[in-house]
């Protein structure tokens, strides 16, 4: 009975953590409009701009956690994809926007897992230009900074059943100068802790 009851509360803490969004156009930026430049300081403390650490073909923006789930079971993909898509001129720039993570968990968690700049979006001030709500969530700016795809990576958040490739099919469409013919897909994952507002 106390396995039961411990793996009641188990699974209703994991629902309470894991929110499946889905956003909108209208709840930050439209595909087909132009993002604007940002400074954000990166998990080392240093202060740098979206136009300086994008690639030369572009940027995927990816919204991370420390310790979200989901999250940690994109790690792998989202490392894989960020060097793919490096040499192709497209670098990843992750954000933490969640006020709940301090900024030496984020440092720590960042040098441990990624390749990329972290950036903390102290106030969730990104987040909420871009309509951001969970992690992990994708933005893919083209060179001009105009969002080309918004949502989820692919269509399997376990990694061991994936069939659509959301992002990769975005990029690969975009960079060979083809229509990208699905430009948004259901972002699905831990919600992002806002900072509460005065």
């Amino acid at each position: 009975m106390k396995k039961l009851s411990f793996l009641a509360a188990a699974i209703f803490a994991f629902a309470a953590f894991v929110s499946f969004n889905n956003v909108s156009a209208k709840d930050g930026l439209a595909v087909g409009a132009t993002m604007e430049d940002f400074k954000l300081v990166d998990a080392s403390g240093a202060t740098k701009s979206f136009n300086e650490l994008k690639g030369k073909s572009g940027a995927v923006l990816v919204f991370l956690s420390v310790q979200c789930p989901v999250v940690k079971g994109y790690d792998e993909r989202i490392v894989k994809l960020a060097a793919e898509y490096e040499a192709k001129g497209i670098n990843v720039i992750g954000i933490n926007s969640n006020a709940t993570e301090s900024a030496d968990k984020v440092k720590t968690h960042a040098a441990e897992t990624y390749k990329f700049p972290v950036l903390i979006d102290k106030g969730n001030v990104i987040a909420d230009k871009l309509g951001a709500n969970v992690t992990p969530e994708i933005y893919y700016l083209n060179e001009k900074n105009v969002l080309v795809y918004h949502g989820a990576i692919d269509n399997d958040r376990s990694g061991e059943n994936v069939t659509i490739n959301f992002l990769r099919d975005a990029v690969e469409s975009n960079l060979s100068g083809k229509t990208v013919a699905k430009t948004s897909a259901n972002a699905f994952g831990c919600s992002i802790k806002r900072a509460a507002k005065n």
